[in-house]
């Protein structure tokens, strides 16, 4: 069975997937694929290609070894449109290129993201970064929406008075919210994007970037299908044992003979 999902992939591109409210995530661009994988892995001791089966245990058998660099050889642009407060938290990867629209040549558009009332949560008691998975009451999630459009609407009011003043753009621009929607093209190589896709579609990541890690997700998943389907069997539904854990497992389990080999040979 050949690489048949270049077509899949190329029927996406520059197609929108909506995220949040207002937001999309748009893939401009991709070069290469699994089978760039495979060739960049083979090249290194003269091998061409194999089976399709056979490509798929190279791809499998990559990722759970940790080699990664057969991984950077595949590199995906995506248009992103976000609210600022998810761009400040993106932008802590520092392993892709970004270019951002700015407040300083353009004029913001009046386009704020607005949370749906389920979303809407008190401040977590065990998490000091987080919300609680229970949110408010509709009837004062409906007060606390109606005070967020309202400071957006305020803003941006006096946003556009300053423009009218004439006053520059750069300094009109930090009067704005965090809840602004921005775009930006943001480049980064597949085994990169593995690092942040296992970060922000962790639960405790904040819900709206965990809304867009999704759609990132899926939308690798039609250019480099096996690659995904190792990272979430080896990295994202994974877990790592400290060596205390791995010493308490141990002790637990004094009968290997039963468990998977790979798991026996990492307890001896």
């Amino acid at each position: 069975m050949p690489f048949n999902h270049k077509k899949e992939a190329d029927e996406i591109l520059d197609k929108e997937f909506k995220v949040l409210d207002k937001g999309f995530v748009r893939l401009v661009d991709y070069m290469g694929s699994d089978e760039r994988v495979v060739a960049s892995a083979r090249v290194s001791y003269g091998e061409g290609t194999k089976t399709f089966r056979e490509d798929k245990s190279l791809i499998h058998y990559l990722l759970k070894n940790e080699h990664t660099s057969p991984f950077e050889q595949v590199v995906l642009t995506f248009h992103i449109k976000l609210p600022i407060f998810v761009a400040r938290q993106w932008i802590r990867h520092r392993t892709a290129r970004v270019n951002e629209i700015s407040g300083r040549y353009s004029i913001m558009k009046e386009q704020f993201y607005v949370p749906s009332l389920d979303v809407i949560a008190p401040q977590s008691k065990s998490n000091k970064q987080g919300r609680e998975t229970t949110p408010f009451e509709q009837k004062e999630a409906k007060e606390i929406q109606t005070l967020i459009f309202d400071t957006y609407e305020n803003s941006y009011k006096n946003y556009k008075k300053l423009i009218e003043k004439n006053v520059a753009k750069e300094i009109a621009r930090m009067i704005l919210p965090l809840g602004l929607y921005t775009e930006w093209y943001w480049q980064i190589d597949l085994h990169n994007l593995f690092h942040f896709l296992k970060l922000r579609l962790h639960p405790h990541a904040q819900f709206e970037i965990r809304e867009y890690a999704k759609v990132l997700l899926e939308i690798t998943r039609k250019v480099a299908p096996l690659s995904i389907e190792a990272f979430e069997e080896y990295v994202l539904n994974a877990i790592t044992l400290s060596r205390e854990e791995t010493k308490s497992l141990k002790e637990s389990l004094p009968e290997k003979s039963s468990l998977p080999k790979t798991v026996a040979e990492k307890l001896k």
